[in-house]
Parts: C-alpha cells; structure tokens; sequence
C-alpha cells in the first residue's frame, strides 16, 4: 500500500534523523547565511550558465531573475521552517518545477551540492561545538530537500508517460518499438530531423535529432499533432489542415516543405522537410514521413556572405572616392573659412554671411562623411588581447551619458555578475558599440525619452552584449540596416551600421536584431575566453 504524503515525510526524516534539534540550529544560524541568499543564488546560476545542456532550459534573461527568487526563497524557508507537512508540499512542487522546465536530473543532485558547500563555507566560521551541530543539521536538512525533490521528480516523470490512455500508450509503445526494430540505425544515426506520423498526422516516430533540435521529448512528443509539437502558434492552423489533407491523401505532399519549428530556447529554427507518402497496411502505422534539415544556419550565413560582400565592393568604391575628394575637400575649405572671415571683418549683409556658413557646414558634412568612408573602406585589423566586456561596456556609458541626458534618455546598465572576458580589440568594440548606444539613444529620444540598456551575458562558450532601447523600432523586418548608405535618420550617413558589422565580423563574432514597436535589441556575440583557451577558468 502506498504511502500517504505525510507518513512519507516522516519517514525521510527518520531516515536521515533530522528532528527538532536540527530545526533550532537551522534557525539560529539563518541571521548568518540570510545576507548571502542574493550572492549564493546568483553564483548558482552563474555556474549552470557554463554547461550547455542547464543553460539551454532558460528561455531568458527574465526567467533566470524569477528562478534567483525562488530560490533566495527556497533558502529562506530551508532555515528558517518550520519543517512541517506544508514543508514537505512546498518542497515535492520544486521537483515538478524542473521535470516542467526539461532540466536533466543529474544537475538538480549536483546543485544541491553546491548550496551544501556555500553553506558550509559560512559555517566554518562559527565556534565550536556550535559549528559542528549546524553542519550537521544542513547536512541533513539538504539531504532531506533532496530526497523529496527527486521523489517527485520520479513520480512526474512516470505521469507524465502514463498521459495517453493505457490502451493507446501500449499501442504507440509497441508500434515505437517495431519500428525501432526495423530502422533504428537508419533514423536514430541519421543527422536529419525524422519524424513520422499517422492518418491524422498525429506524431509516431520521433528520432534523436528531432528531439535535440526543439527540446521535446520522444515520450512527450508521441500522439501528439505534428503541427501543435513543432510549429508556432500563428502557422498551425492553415499548416495543419494542410498537413492533415496529405496524411489522409486527399493531396500529394509537396516537394519542399519549409517552415519555421519552435524550440525549448524560444527561438525558432527554420527547417526544410521532405514529405513521403507512405500509406501503412494497417490504420495504426506510420503514412507520412518528414525528413526535415535545420538550415537555419545555412541561410543566415548566406545572408552575412552577401552582406558582408556587398559591404567589400561598397568600401572599395568608397575607398577610392574618398581618396580622390578628401584634398579638394580641405581646400575648399580652407577658402571658404578664409572668405567667412573677410566678410565678417568687412562688414557685409547678413544674407552673405549666411550663405557662406552654409556652404562651409555641407563641405564639414562632406569632410566628416569622407572619413567614415574611410573607416569604412580601410579598417585597421583588430589587436586582440584578453579585454573585459563589463569595463568596455562601462567605458561606453561614461561616453554617453550627456549626450543621453540632452534627449531625456536613461542608460542603465545590466551587466553579468561574473565578468565575460573575450579576445578582441577593445577599442574597436567601444567604437561599435559607441555606434549602437547613440543610435538607441536617437532613436528613444525621437518618441519623447526612454531607456535604453546595455547588457553582457556569459554563455558556456561564447558572451553576448545586447543593446535595447525603447524607440519606435525598424521600419520593417527586412530593412537593409546594415548596408552602406542605407539610413533613417534625416542627415545619418549611412555608414555606422556598416561599420559596426564589419567590426563584429573582424572579430568572427556576429550581430542580430530583434525589433518591434517599443523594443529594439542589437545582440552582438563573441567567442569568450574559456579555460581550455588559456588554462584559467573564466
């Protein structure tokens, strides 16, 4: 007979011999470790921010905040009890958290070790015996957290296989495992994306590479529609009732399928699918095969080949135009200032004088459009050297500060707690992103005022550094923003984008843009310094 909740708990308890004693340590030492709880929490998630497979369950930035929380709370009640039935409810519910999120099992064991050494860290500095009670009671109190989380990690994930009814679990099972029979090594080693589904275009085969691409599940994805598992919300119903005419038969299935399928990271990939029609003998069997390939990467390397080729022939032709125009430039001039000055000592009209600045600030726009073709055209090469994302970022807001204050701008920064170091050329990063803070900061200033951010995250291998601003964003997704000339703004050159691509693309990193109506973001990525680079961990 199963164990009620409550018997459960007492039993854990028993089992570890956590009783009132350990409760009253916990308590007194919580006035200790209470001033950590914001350090320790974001140290742990630092730390998952180093492994591939704990970082890729975080959609954002937003739920990592919420994730800190939940656990400064966790921390709270963990000292501070009491240990009671609700405790043990409150603590199943973390387990249910993690199976919810994909997060693999192996990391809930070894980040309840982590907690357990920070603990321990403060206590070390208690006397004793005062030191020796209070490891113990976290000893056991961290073993006892465990035990229940992984209790109920173990009972979702049986529900969560147990979701079709019993008839259909056994037949899907069965039919998996035929199908496995015949063509595990074709579809299990293939590096294309195979799924297959029935007469109603519910999903009954689901290979490897299919679940590493979207995050879901072979389990999860079974008896599911094939649209509702993949696609995003807005293309499933005019895709699935397509779909569902060619697994029924009613059409033939196109010749190139190609459709953007959603992923556990929130950021979709675009995968082209063959379609084959194969009717099975029985109305249980698989009659539709989509064979997909992720070409996401392949097109987006395309378009940075095209871009930055159109960007080479551009600087060459700047290249030479600004060579050819740069010393009439300063001689005119020169002239002009020295004809601005004789009028001015001879005291003629008004309308002369005018005229005369007029043209010589067109001949400085001209001089100032003449040198960023020449940044352009003629880019130094980058002298990388180990640099500090956090201190360039700080050093490009101390730059813009005044110029955002003029526009009723606020720059915040929000920078990593642990510092992304990277291999590059800092003073050229500075200036790219000197380009993208003043355009964010016109750009907000044009609605009236707003904030703008910049940002560095680490990721396992690579840092990224985003810029958001809350202007009136893009005029359209496709808008050439990083092609020479190309420019919203009244007088803008043109060239600053232009440049800040080419400068990313010196240092192999790459930058994307995300942009709406009250939110733009520019996310530059670069390959961070790891310790396999240099021996030093970062």
């Amino acid at each position: 007979m199963e164990s009620s909740p409550e018997s459960l708990f007492a039993e854990l308890k028993r089992y570890v011999r956590f009783g009132p004693a350990d409760s009253a340590a916990l308590a007194a030492f919580s006035q200790v470790v209470a001033p950590h709880f914001g350090r320790i929490a974001v140290a742990f998630y630092e730390r998952a921010r180093e492994h591939d497979d704990a970082h890729r369950v975080f959609r954002d930035e937003a739920q990592i905040a919420r994730l800190e929380g939940a656990l400064i709370a966790w921390m709270k009640r963990l000292f501070a009890g009491p240990h009671d039935d609700s405790y043990f409810l409150e603590r199943a519910k973390i387990g249910r958290v993690h199976v919810r999120i994909g997060l693999p099992q192996r990391y809930m064991v070894t980040g309840m070790s982590f907690m357990r050494e920070a603990f321990d860290g403060l206590a070390d500095d208690l006397p004793e015996p005062e030191r020796g009670v209070t490891r113990l009671a976290i000893s056991r109190a961290v073993d006892l957290d465990l035990a229940i989380m992984l209790e109920t990690y173990r009972d979702d994930l049986l529900e969560q296989l147990q979701r079709p009814a019993r008839e259909e679990r056994e037949r899907l099972l069965s039919q998996l495992a035929q199908s496995e029979h015949r063509y595990a090594n074709a579809v299990e080693l293939a590096h294309v994306l195979v799924v297959g589904v029935d007469a109603e275009a519910r999903i009954t085969l689901f290979n490897r590479a299919a679940e590493q691409l979207t995050g879901l599940s072979r389990e999860g994805a079974l008896g599911l529609p094939m649209v509702d598992a993949l696609l995003p919300e807005d293309l499933r119903a005019d895709e699935g009732a397509r779909l569902r005419d060619v697994a029924a038969g009613r059409v033939p299935p196109p010749e190139d399928w190609e459709v953007l399928v959603e992923t556990r990271s929130d950021r979709p990939r675009l995968v082209q699918w063959r379609l084959t029609y194969a009717p099975s003998t029985n109305d249980t069997g698989v009659v539709l095969f989509a064979i997909g390939q992720d070409v996401s990467d392949e097109r987006a390397l395309a378009e940075r080949t095209l871009r930055s080729e159109k960007l080479a022939a551009v600087g060459t032709l700047a290249a030479g135009l600004a060579h050819e125009i740069r010393n009439p430039l300063n001689g005119a001039l020169l002239h002009v200032t020295f004809l601005e000055r004789a009028l001015r000592r001879s005291g003629a009209d008004a309308d002369s004088q005018d005229a005369v600045k007029l043209v010589g600030g067109e001949i400085r726009r001209l001089s100032a459009l003449v040198k960023d073709f020449l940044v352009f055209a003629r880019p130094n090469p980058p002298e990388r050297r180990p640099s500090s994302l956090n201190a360039v970022c700080l050093k490009v807001l101390s730059v813009v500060k005044a110029d955002a204050a003029i526009g009723n701008v606020r720059v915040e920064p929000d920078l990593a707690a642990v510092d992304p170091i990277a291999h590059v050329d800092p003073e050229k990063i500075e200036q790219a992103l000197l380009n993208l803070m003043r355009n964010a900061i016109d750009a907000v200033a044009s609605t009236g005022g707003g904030r703008v951010v910049l940002r560095t995250r680490r990721q396992p291998r690579m840092a990224v550094i985003e810029v958001e601003d809350e202007g009136p964003g893009l005029p359209g997704p496709d808008a050439p923003i990083f092609d020479a000339f190309y420019s919203t703004k009244p007088h803008g050159t043109g060239l600053g984008l232009a440049i800040v691509h080419r400068v990313i693309t010196d240092h192999n990193g790459t930058i994307d843009v995300e942009s709406r109506p009250g939110r733009t973001v520019f996310r530059v990525t670069l390959k961070r310094v790891t310790e396999s680079d240099d021996g030093r961990p970062m």
